[in-house]
């Protein structure tokens, strides 16, 4: 069984085969359990909404730094009312940094981020954390925020792009770190020594669907199917077999949101 700990399928790319995808390909492709991650106020609730209507999907929800500028405390308790759900709803997310662009209020997605942290803290849940171009003030942050924390999985690093020395210390702080297609490409030369020297114990597979398919799909548009290119590859650098790495990131995945 493979588990996608990081999808976005209520976006607009999958209208016209969401429901054949998720019904029925996934199931019968050995993709056992999906996360659905929210992004704004608006796949707040259709990723709780997919997380009602499909068994094997659940649902995190949280505001993402660059979709700040209709955030408000309704919103955030509104996402607290629809968490009560603890069956299909396994986190806060994703939430974060990100300073791509030119456009970006730094002080202004801190104070929603720590939020958000503090409403992952007030429901239990575990954090999906998006970091781009923010290297430092994410680990500050995690750190202030983690830096006691005494065992347990405190959440996930999405789409870790950052050095070595960075996914060491999440580790160490209770994190999981995401690897999805990225790792497949020729320049991702970064991703594949953190998965080389890091425990498999601590990685978890995620798509980012429709975005980031991995090799030989790379420019398409992205699905949990593809995960397979991922598990070769991470089995290739660790030089174990793809049923280790399915069933150890499985593990792993439902470690993360709570299903052990």
């Amino acid at each position: 069984m493979i588990i996608d700990t990081h999808a976005h399928y209520d976006d607009d790319r999958f209208i016209p085969d969401r429901d054949r995808i998720l019904g029925q390909d996934l199931p019968a492709g050995g993709i056992g359990m999906v996360i659905n991650v929210a992004a704004d106020e608006g796949s707040v609730d259709t990723t709780y909404e997919l997380s009602r209507k499909y068994d094997h999907v659940y649902a995190a929800l949280g505001i993402h730094p660059s979709e700040l500028s209709n955030l408000s405390e309704g919103i955030l308790d509104h996402i607290r009312e629809l968490a009560k759900d603890r069956e299909n709803v396994r986190a806060i997310g994703e939430i974060g940094f990100d300073y791509h662009g030119e456009s970006y209020d730094k002080e202004e997605q801190e104070k929603w981020f720590i939020k958000q942290l503090d409403l992952a803290d007030e429901l239990n849940l575990p954090v999906v954390i998006h970091s781009r171009g923010a290297a430092a003030d994410t680990m500050r942050v995690i750190e202030e925020r983690f830096g006691g924390s005494k065992g347990g999985i405190n959440g996930v690093i999405h789409c870790f792009s950052y050095a070595l020395q960075d996914a060491v210390r999440y580790t160490e702080l209770g994190f999981m770190i995401g690897v999805g297609g990225v790792v497949t490409f020729k320049n991702g030369k970064k991703l594949k020594e953190v998965v080389e020297k890091i425990p498999l114990e601590r990685i978890v597979l995620e798509t980012d669907a429709p975005y980031l398919a991995p090799d030989p799909h790379r420019g398409e548009r992205n699905c949990s199917l593809y995960l397979k290119y991922v598990v070769d590859e991470i089995s290739r650098i660790k030089g174990i077999s793809t049923e280790e790495t399915e069933e150890i990131t499985s593990t792993n995945a439902k470690r993360l949101y709570r299903f052990l």
